[in-house]
């Protein structure tokens, strides 16, 4: 049998074994399926092997192994999930490999991020954002802004940074050779890195704002979230409040967003409870609670916090151990467990629903809304206008609380949006490219500042670069361009934590979320005495 009908006939029983996978799913809790039940299922099952096998010999071009994966991976698998709801999902060797190296937050490489970038001739090239602090990359002096040539010996024209990051990946101990041009630098450098494994935390970003307030970033929960966040706790000692930043956050491993939570709440407490029709309902609670003196806690949210963030933030907010803060989240309350249908392909298929400690369902409606309108199109304005058709919970202590749509903030912190002269800086790259052109000649110290001669250095750089701006453009965001041309800078001499800082320090939501300090606290008195009350009842 030639290679191509063989890859053809295993796609078409990956989507066959899926289908069966559903199905098995569907018919669980069923003892016997009926005759008319299963001769439509094998009917349906008949006309897509009919109209494949039509595709396959009348198609005006040759199926070869890509078409036909993407008929299958891209077109027949996802196309029927996509009709159950928007996150039950299929995925391929690719998608599937990349889904465990997530969840486990580690792979093998050389530990650095890269992007592609547009050459002035209408080119891209492989450039590095970062390299990931005590990596080979980093150790190895590779910097931001410096542009991948080859990997040990095969150019890089013409790939995407996927492609470049399959050839810098690799078995630990094994050795890479990659060539880069650096500007400033007379000729191109050649960095032999040995592979070694690449941790990717959750946590990456956590210190002081001011003695005594600490901040956490969470980006994602995967198998060492609850452990970093611990590690982070244990290394800021007594402080008296904590801003937890959760916007952005994706979510990801359930266990971790309760493990977490574990660590704010009282044992026992209800962290989240799962609901569906196939399998038994679940409960999931603190078991450990908090340890040590409490102090209040603010929790920023956006539009972007989902899944395992928003049981977090439901759970704190629920049990007014926390203050909400910034924008609705995303609303993604949907429990996807994952079925391997062959040894590298994965269906993550919707079997549960979350809701938070009083009740609250998570999932947002997205029944008649396309799949751009659900991630894309949300007017949370409406929702805040209008909350007559939203179900009502109450918090531990009374408070009124909203489901059915994420996690509603109690206080609401409008998300900066940017200007047409701040997006096109970064369209561009200006911050990005101009940290590598001002350190080609210069270096930084830990207490350096953007003076005006650095910023009219910048200003030059944009003229050079056929950037065009106006004085009062600069002047609308000079605090924002600061800021910018900073953090890049960092970024490139110190590491990407201490650009991120920079970032924070200067970070207007977090600033607004530190005032709310006193509000978190005021709810936590409130919740110790309803406590009270009800302990001497």
């Amino acid at each position: 049998m030639a290679p191509r009908t063989r890859r053809a006939l295993f796609s078409a029983t990956v989507f066959l074994a899926t289908c069966a996978v559903i199905g098995s799913f569907i018919n669980q809790k069923v003892a016997a399926q009926s005759a008319s039940d299963e001769s439509t299922l094998r009917d349906s099952l008949h006309s897509f092997t009919n109209v494949y096998s039509l595709v396959e010999q009348n198609y005006a071009e040759p199926l070869n192994t890509d078409k036909t994966d993407k008929a299958i991976y891209d077109g027949a698998i996802p196309g029927m999930l996509h009709v159950l709801d928007p996150h039950s999902n299929f995925y391929d060797p690719k998608a599937f490999a990349q889904m465990r190296e997530d969840q486990h937050g580690k792979y093998y490489g050389v530990g650095m991020t890269i992007q592609p970038q547009p050459t002035a001739s209408g080119k891209t090239k492989i450039v590095v954002l970062y390299p990931f602090e005590g990596t080979p990359s980093y150790k190895a002096g590779i910097r931001p802004g410096d542009e991948i040539l080859t990997v040990d010996g095969k150019s890089t024209e013409g790939m995407d940074s996927a492609a470049v990051a399959t050839l810098l990946k690799g078995a630990r101990g094994t050795h890479v050779s990659v060539t880069m041009i650096r500007e400033g630098a007379a000729r191109p450098l050649v960095f032999d890195l040995v592979r070694d494994e690449i941790p990717r935390p959750s946590v990456d970003l956590a210190f002081l704002l001011s003695p005594g307030v600490g901040y956490i970033h969470v980006s994602s929960f995967i198998e060492t979230t609850s452990h970093e966040v611990g590690d982070a706790l244990d290394k800021f000692g007594d402080i008296h409040g904590l801003v937890l930043d959760l916007r952005g956050n994706p979510g990801g491993l359930l266990n971790e967003a309760v493990n977490m939570s574990d660590k704010f709440l009282q044992k026992g407490q209800i962290v989240v409870s799962q609901r569906g029709r196939a399998f038994p309902d679940q409960v999931y609670r603190a078991t450990r609670g908090e340890e040590g003196p409490k102090f209040p806690i603010v929790v920023l949210v956006n539009r972007n916090t989902a899944s395992a963030a928003e049981i977090v933030s439901g759970a704190l907010q629920d049990h007014d151990r926390a203050l909400i803060v910034g924008e609705t989240t995303f609303g993604k309350g949907l429990v996807q467990t994952v079925f391997q249908i062959t040894e590298n392909t994965g269906l993550a298929l919707t079997t549960y629903h979350y809701y938070t400690p009083s009740g609250r369902l998570i999932q947002r409606n997205y029944d008649h809304v396309s799949l751009y309108d659900y991630y894309y199109v949300r007017d949370d304005s409406d929702k805040a206008k209008n909350k007559s058709n939203l179900e009502v919970k109450l918090t531990d202590s009374g408070r009124t609380v909203y489901g059915g749509g994420g996690i509603t903030p109690d206080e609401k912190i409008d998300n900066q949006k940017l200007n047409h002269f701040q997006d096109n800086l970064l369209i561009h790259y200006a911050f990005f490219n101009f940290s590598k052109h001002y350190l080609a000649s210069h270096t930084v110290t830990k207490d350096f500042a953007v003076d005006d001669a650095v910023f009219q250095q910048f200003k030059a750089f944009l003229k050079d670069n056929q950037i065009d701006y106006t004085d009062s453009d600069i002047a609308g965001v000079s605090d924002w361009v600061k800021e910018s041309i900073k953090s890049e800078l960092f970024t490139s001499q110190f590491g990407q934590l201490e650009g991120l800082k920079v970032r924070a320090e200067w970070d207007p939501q977090i600033a607004k979320a530190v005032t709310f300090l006193p509000e978190a606290q005021t709810l936590e008195d409130h919740s110790k005495l309803a406590q009270k009350n009800t302990a001497s009842r």
